[in-house]
């Protein structure tokens, strides 16, 4: 999937969606630069290894961060407490992009779930 798919799915957001879910992006990629920016499952998504490792959507009314693995959130659960969260979903606010060092947490925590090919 070319990488402006992710640009077109963004500029279909409305703000303040648009603006958070940037933000987000800009800190998914630089925790993983060399990461696979592609859309899965109609969302964004970041693989590392042709593994998903990060995913975002806008709904109506939150974001929502998609770490990919049903155990990530419960792993971090005790940081997640002001937040909304699924078993593979955490939610937030349409205006309020999440903390960098919380993304590398999520980011991290998943990427130690998978097995390395020389990473």
């Amino acid at each position: 999937m070319p990488r402006d798919a992710v640009d077109e799915y963004l500029a279909a957001c409305p703000e303040p969606h648009r603006s958070t879910l940037q933000a987000l992006r800009a800190t998914i990629k630089m925790i993983l630069p060399s990461a696979e920016e592609t859309i899965y499952y109609g969302v964004p998504t970041y693989k590392v290894d042709g593994k998903g490792v990060a995913g975002f959507a806008a709904f109506k009314k939150h974001c929502s961060y998609f770490p990919m693995s049903g155990s990530v959130l419960n792993q971090i659960s005790n940081e997640l407490a002001s937040f909304t969260t699924s078993k593979g979903a955490l939610q937030f606010p349409v205006d309020k992009p999440l903390r960098a060092v919380l993304v590398k947490k999520l980011i991290k925590v998943r990427l130690a779930e998978i097995p390395t090919k020389g990473r």
